[in-house]
């Protein structure tokens, strides 16, 4: 084996970010930690109002460098998969090695424990735990079929590094002060993890049958993955409303309470779109935007209403 070029390397890793880390996914990694904070403060210390600290840009970076690790993760864990479905991927053409991409999660994985560590120990633990349970994710695949080929079974293995990050953002938080120890901090999770399932789920349906494919429409049918996607956007949006109480406030604080309402009005759009329409896929837009803009609402709200 030759011996490797750091330069060539570091090279070879910023192209491959440049390719499976698209801007959207950076803006979500901010917007998702903004969003999470400041309902989880709104919501356990009402009377007080949050601003984002130094410690929430901490955890907007180590956040933002974690969705990269766990995209390193996915690209070497599907490998087999991409080569048949995806040929044009970095590790499957050469463009980056599986080496250079272990070398750069070790990497990550230093850092984004140290930048924790430095919050507190409950956030270092929390980021090492999320890191380490995408490697077992990881080892899962390669032991067990099911979870490789049942996407439903693929799911529920795959999720819970979702709730990982998110009970990272909570705990550090708690830690630093921004949050209060309460069950309603827990209970904000909710929030979050219908919001994500929704794109999920639309992401992957479509009206054809493609069994070579890892798709939820395949299992529960074309109506059944939109209903599935539409179903988690409306748990997403009444438990904000449970927790965040919008009759509590008067006008005008009432209207920016009851936001999140309206938003439901974009998945719908593009389950529509897709029922009536002919394209084959589900129209993933209309699942991007209301990630989007829910959290852009749920940042509104935990900076207006107490």
């Amino acid at each position: 084996m030759g011996v490797i070029n750091p330069l060539v390397s570091a090279a070879r890793i910023a192209r491959f970010t440049a390719v499976m880390y698209k801007p959207h996914y950076l803006l979500y990694g901010v917007l998702w930690v903004l969003a999470l904070e400041g309902t989880a403060s709104l919501v356990t210390q009402p009377d007080s109002a949050w601003r984002p600290t130094g410690a929430t840009v901490v955890r907007i970076v180590v956040v933002a460098f974690v969705l990269l690790y766990l995209r390193m993760v996915d690209e070497q864990k599907d490998l087999e998969y991409d080569r048949v479905h995806n040929p044009d991927r970095p590790l499957v053409t050469g463009a980056v090695s599986a080496v250079e991409l272990r070398v750069a999660m070790g990497l990550i994985a230093i850092g984004a424990i140290a930048a924790s560590l430095a919050l507190s120990v409950g956030s270092a633990v929390m980021i090492a735990v999320a890191m380490a349970y995408g490697l077992v994710l990881w080892g899962l695949e390669r032991l067990f079929a099911t979870v490789r080929t049942n996407i439903l079974v693929n799911l529920v293995v795959t999720y819970p590094v979702q709730l990982l990050v998110t009970g990272y953002i909570v705990v550090s938080a708690i830690d630093t002060g921004e949050v209060r120890a309460h069950w309603q901090a827990a209970a904000v999770a909710g929030v979050f993890a219908g919001a994500f399932l929704q794109f999920e789920f639309a992401r992957k349906t479509s009206r054809e049958h493609r069994p070579d494919e890892l798709l939820y429409s395949n299992a529960l049918g074309a109506r059944g993955s939109v209903a599935a996607s539409l179903l988690c956007a409306v748990a997403a949006v009444l438990c904000d409303l449970a927790l965040v109480r919008p009759w509590d406030y008067s006008s005008p604080s009432s209207l920016i309470a009851w936001l999140p309402i309206s938003l439901l009005l974009i998945p719908a759009f593009g389950a529509l779109k897709f029922l009536r329409g002919n394209r084959a896929d589900y129209p993933a837009l209309p699942a991007v935007v209301f990630i989007l803009a829910l959290y852009l609402a749920l940042i509104g709200q935990a900076l207006t209403l107490p």
